[in-house]
């Protein structure tokens, strides 16, 4: 199960940052309702990552946690490095948006552990 949550964490971290490089120029847009559709987004997206990876990484019930700990720090690891260096990483998009994204991974993976934290059933 360990293995296969890092894996998991990985080709997550992985996506995120091909989408940031493809349609990062589209992500960061100026004014206030885009900036608050993305977090929107970023918490489905992450509640929804919490909820189903540690049950495709195979952790079953008090295993959940463990697994969505393991998904979410390869990410985690990752995305601080890509926040320091957002620039070098991403040259197409403002590095001033380092701050947003940085805000916006933690926002995410926040809710990616909370998800893996609930309980379906009991």
């Amino acid at each position: 199960m360990a293995i296969r949550a890092i894996l998991l964490g990985i080709v997550f971290a992985a996506a995120i940052l091909a989408g940031f490089h493809f349609y990062g120029p589209q992500f960061f847009v100026d004014g206030r309702s885009p900036f608050q559709t993305n977090f929107a987004a970023g918490a489905g997206i992450g509640l929804l990552l919490g909820l189903v990876g540690p049950f495709v990484a195979g952790a079953r019930g008090t295993e959940r946690a463990a697994a969505a700990i393991l998904i979410a720090l390869p990410g985690l690891l990752v995305m601080a490095a890509v926040t320091s260096h957002f620039a070098i990483v991403f040259r197409g998009l403002d590095p001033v948006m380092d701050k947003v994204f940085g805000a916006l991974m933690l926002w995410g993976y926040a809710f990616l552990l909370a998800g893996g934290l609930l309980r379906w059933r009991r």
